[in-house]
């Protein structure tokens, strides 16, 4: 089941648990299915790949798993502060995400 999530694919996030905790990244890719992100250079693991037609090398590759998102808080890039949003409707209808700090739309429209 699909669930409404408060981050979106390019968004600035900071960690807020676990062992890369205090980092911040840009999201990559969200999984709205599982209630994850996966985080530009956060969450890097080693993974030993075997050999096939893709990489026919095999080895150690290194990658980004995916985290909860429970554990991730939007950056405003207005105030550059780690934020909880706040949804507000635009006179056109359209909702947006703002920043509770400054007041900032994230989303644009």
């Amino acid at each position: 089941m699909a669930v409404t999530l408060h981050i979106k694919k390019g968004d600035f996030v900071s960690v807020l648990g676990g062992r890369d905790r205090g980092k911040t990244g840009r999201v990559l890719e969200v999984m709205p299915a599982d209630a994850m992100a996966i985080v530009e250079k956060i969450g890097v693991v080693k993974k030993h790949s075997r050999p096939t037609q893709k990489n026919p090398q095999g080895g150690i590759v290194t990658m980004e798993r995916p985290l909860p998102v429970s554990r991730l808080m939007l950056v405003c890039m207005h105030c550059r502060r780690p934020t909880r949003l706040k949804r507000i409707a635009l006179p056109s209808g359209d909702k947006v995400r703002v920043c509770r700090h400054c007041n900032e739309q994230l989303d644009k429209v």
